[in-house]
């Protein structure tokens, strides 16, 4: 359980910083937009209301409420689920890399009302039209990591033993 709230708060803290540098030491907010290395990495400064892709994105401010507790109640339940489990090493860090990230688009919801987001990367011709942050990387490589390194197998064994 240590490498899993290890890896959250450094999740967490990272996301956290680079938004604070972002918004308001790069003044992206106002700015909106600092071409870093284009096409690959741009700074786009996106207020992002809904989920992933501004999905189910809406200005009602119970929305955003919504979405904090939905975030909270899956942090609950990937740390359940994790204590009952106890998957090996990378289980954990996929675990936290979810949970730190989870809990950085919190913060934001609760201070901004929206989550900051802000990483613009295209590549080969393709423009990316999204922007997206820290926190929306470890999720996404955090689910990912927990389906490959979770379920020890122990319910399959026990249905083919039948």
């Amino acid at each position: 359980m240590g490498m899993m709230f290890k890896t959250a708060g450094f999740v967490f803290i990272l996301d956290q910083i680079s938004k604070y540098v972002v918004v308001h030491m790069m003044n992206l907010a106002s700015v909106g937009e600092i071409d870093v290395w284009p096409p690959y990495l741009n700074l786009r400064m996106a207020w992002n209301r809904g989920v992933n892709f501004g999905l189910f994105a809406s200005d009602v401010n119970i929305m955003r409420w919504v979405l904090i507790a939905v975030a909270l109640a899956i942090t609950v339940w990937v740390i359940w689920w994790m204590r009952a489990e106890r998957p090996g090493r990378w289980g954990m860090i996929s675990a936290g890399l979810l949970i730190g990230g989870a809990l950085g688009n919190v913060v934001d919801r609760l201070f901004y009302g929206a989550v900051a987001d802000f990483l613009n990367m295209s590549c080969c011709g393709i423009e990316n039209p999204y922007a997206f942050n820290v926190a929306d990387i470890s999720i996404f490589i955090g689910a990912v990591g927990l389906v490959l390194f979770t379920g020890n197998g122990k319910k399959r064994k026990s249905a083919r033993a039948r």
